[in-house]
């Protein structure tokens, strides 16, 4: 089963266009319906603006998410008539953006953000928006790299397998892509250890489960104490060529406070490609 509804975050930001260039692209290839979303942010009254009237700070603040919105439809509105798509939708919505997110994902089968600049901040952005959407949303996230910009993304697929939980569920929710791939390399990681679930031959069941679902791979076997999971995920990427990084996202939030994985964390900051995460 391909994906059916595909919903894309849309901002101002310099790699935004190209963020929806492939959501659309990728809504053409499965035939699936778009959805474009605004949505940041109201900040708090800061202290150089503390003289000013409340109302005066809530009028300008709106009336900046209004004008930031109103680029991201442009981006959008532009993308979807160059591709000729017909099943598309427009939503806005102020405030709560990570809330309005994770809400709006569940709707979805697929969710397309891009990676945060820590050296800029657009639209009134917060920094841990893709983390909060990983972990929150429950449905699996392509996050698109900030820097580059990219044609095509799950030509040359690397999945990062250690058969855990966040694994299986990032594998599963990548299979539609996986299928149309023309390579896909199996990474996998702890293979040598006592507790290890993947058995005396490590790769052969993940192996054979792709095979059923008609994706023959290449298997890479992991070596321990080299590099830490992240590292040698990207580090393999770019030895293979691979435009669409699969892998289980590690972590936990809670209110306040957000907690990632190592990997989960290495990669988010360091990725140069295409990354899908599902918790």
């Amino acid at each position: 089963m391909g994906y059916k509804s595909i919903i894309v975050h849309v901002d101002s930001t310099p790699g935004c266009r190209n963020r929806v260039e492939i959501a659309a692209l990728l809504a053409q290839r499965f035939n699936a319906h778009l959805t474009g979303l605004f949505t940041n942010w109201l900040p708090s009254l800061e202290s150089n603006i503390a003289e000013l009237p409340v109302h005066a700070f809530t009028s300008a603040s709106y009336e900046y998410a209004e004008k930031c919105a109103n680029q991201a439809q442009e981006t959008f509105d532009s993308v979807v008539r160059a591709v000729g798509l017909d099943k598309i939708e427009w939503r806005k919505r102020i405030g709560r953006p990570i809330e309005t997110l994770c809400l709006n994902a569940r709707y979805h089968d697929l969710v397309v953000l891009g990676q945060s600049n820590p050296e800029q901040s657009v639209d009134n952005r917060q920094n841990d928006l893709v983390q909060q959407t990983v972990l929150g949303a429950g449905r699996p996230v392509l996050v698109m790299p900030y820097a580059g910009s990219f044609s095509d993304v799950g030509q040359q697929a690397l999945v990062g397998w250690d058969a855990g939980r966040e694994a299986t569920r990032a594998l599963t929710d990548a299979l539609p892509l996986l299928k149309l791939a023309k390579k896909t390399t199996v990474q996998t990681f702890n293979s040598h250890s006592m507790l290890s679930p993947q058995g005396e031959l490590p790769g052969a069941d993940i192996s054979l489960y792709l095979a059923r679902h008609g994706v023959p791979i290449e298997l890479m076997a992991d070596i321990d104490g080299v590099m830490d999971a992240g590292s040698q995920l990207l580090m393999t990427a770019a030895n293979v060529g691979a435009d669409l990084l699969v892998m289980g996202a590690y972590g936990h939030s809670r209110l306040l406070e957000i907690v990632l994985g190592g990997a989960t964390k290495t990669v988010l900051e360091s990725m140069t490609i295409p990354v899908l995460m599902s918790h």
